[in-house]
This record gives C-alpha cells, structure tokens and sequence, in this order.
C-alpha cells in the first residue's frame, strides 16, 4: 500500500473442540484471528466460512455458533462483511480475515537471533483436553482455565510485542509447540532450546497425557518433528506429548532480545497474561530444537 502499509489475509477453520456452540464460535473466531495477532497486524474485516448439517442439528445451533464468532471479531475490533456456508456432515466453522499492519511493525517467524530468549504466552493442553471431552473424560465445566484460555484474543500479546520489539513471533496451532519452534528455527537458520521443565499447561492436560489421551495430530507431530529434535529421548512421555500436543487458539511464541525480556514479561503480565520464559535462540544446525530440563 502507498502510505507504508500491508494488507495480511488468513483463513482457519474446523470442527468442534467443546460442546456448547457458542464458545465453539468463540473459539474459532479467536483461533482464525490469531495468525493476524502473530505478525503484529490488526484485524479489519472478517468473513464467516460454515459447514454445517443444518437438518441434523437446526438453525438455532448454527446460530448460536455465529454468534460467538461475532462476538470475538467485535471484541477484535473488526468486522464481519459476509461470508459462505455448506451443507456437511459435521460442523465446521471458521474466519476468513483480512488485516492490516505497517510494514515497519510487521512481526516474522524469520528474524529471531541467537541470544533471544523465547516466551510463550498460552499454556500449552488444547488438544488433549478436546480429546478428553470428545471422549466424554472431561466436561467443559471441568476445563475452565482451558476453555478460557482458547476463547481469549492474543490481541493484547500481539500489541505489547511490538511495542516492546519482538525479533520474532509465531502463533502455536496444529504443529505444536514442537512444529512451531521447530519451522521458526529453519526460518532464522538457528536452533532453538526448550526447557521442558517450564513449560506451562493447562490443569488437567498432563492427566490426560498420563490417560494416553493424545489426539492423532500429536502423533503426526512426533513422526514429522521429533527427527529434528534433539534430548526428547531423556525427558519424561508427558512432556514429549505437551510439546507434540496440537494447540487450538494456542498462544504466541516469542523471541526477544535478552535485555527486553524483563520489559516484554512485565507488560505481559500487566495486561493479565501469564507468559512463560521457555527457552532462547542458539546458533547452531539450523530448524533444530534441543530440548531438556
């Protein structure tokens, strides 16, 4: 654009994680904002993309489900121009949105630097404990902290990243945090060290982990990304699944410099987000992670 500026588009959509429709819409709302969030664009306009088996489930329900997304993408401070649905089998339900940033702001998974230190600013769990509540183990009501964490904006981190000035950023989603770190790492063309003893999760997600219930996106993680990573052997099973573990509406990982960490940690908890230190940059075989306690 003329004045400086870039236009950044994404779309996201999928099934649902919970029971109850409108937290669903809540939650993929906040999930398909999340990638403007992750290169410190704001989000301007939104567009509804529906599956949906409307003789099986009614209006009602679709509704409901919209209405969580809207309330999300008002929330966002954008707005909802129109959108398409489908006749499905199951529900699915996503956003296609468009954003804006200034191309100097503009935050990539490509610019981290050896010495940054990584923050994570959601807990990690999602996708065990959808598992658990598909499987009827878990009710939402049981999941708080979790069903919370997913439905919240990473509006509020995204801002604070580039008023601190991240090196680099991406959003945690179907790769895992194993996935994520791992294509951050090629991007820079560094290798990247997760202490797994300060990873944060969500209660009641390493139960799951202990109860085996791990969904086959952490399965597809271990096979594709665990070749890159070096000590999982030596950490305990129930970390190896929470690095592995497909996030929904996940938080952002960060790189800073080490002498804005103490800064970005304070607004971040500030603005009530309880962001994790949970490793830093090295240099070394680039897209590798090391991993340990």
């Amino acid at each position: 654009m003329a004045n400086g500026q870039v236009l950044v588009q994404s779309l996201d959509f999928f099934t649902p994680v919970v029971d109850d429709p409108y937290t669903y819409g809540q939650i993929a709302a906040s999930n398909s904002l999340s990638d403007i969030y992750a290169v410190g664009a704001v989000p301007q306009t939104a567009m509804n993309v529906v599956g949906f088996p409307l003789c099986h489930l009614g209006p009602e329900v679709l509704a409901e489900i919209l209405k969580g997304g809207a309330e999300r993408v008002r929330e966002a401070g954008a707005v909802i121009v129109g959108g398409h649905s489908v006749e499905d089998d199951e529900p699915k339900y996503g956003l296609s949105v468009t954003g804006v940033a200034d191309l100097v702001d503009l935050v990539m998974a490509t610019n981290c630097r050896v010495g940054d230190q990584l923050v994570l600013t959601k807990p990690l769990g999602t996708g065990m404990i959808a598992t658990a509540i598909k499987g009827e183990v878990l009710t939402e009501a049981e999941v708080p902290e979790a069903v919370a964490g997913m439905v919240a904006l990473n509006r509020d981190a995204s801002r604070i990243m580039r008023a601190v000035g991240v090196s680099a950023c991406t959003d945690i989603t179907g790769f895992g945090l194993v996935g994520h770190a791992c294509e951050m790492a090629e991007a820079s063309r560094l290798s990247l060290r997760i202490d797994t003893a300060k990873l944060p999760a969500y209660p009641r997600a390493l139960d799951m982990a202990q109860m085996g219930l791990i969904p086959e996106g952490a399965y597809r993680n271990k096979d594709f990304y665990l070749p890159r990573v070096d000590g999982h052997e030596r950490i305990p099973r129930e970390e190896v699944d929470l690095l592995c573990d497909p996030q929904t509406s996940g938080g952002l990982l960060l790189a800073v410099a080490a002498d804005r960490l103490e800064l970005l940690q304070q607004q971040l908890q500030d603005a009530g987000i309880l962001a994790a230190h949970v490793g830093e940059a090295l240099s070394g075989e680039s897209g590798r992670l090391r991993v340990g306690r």
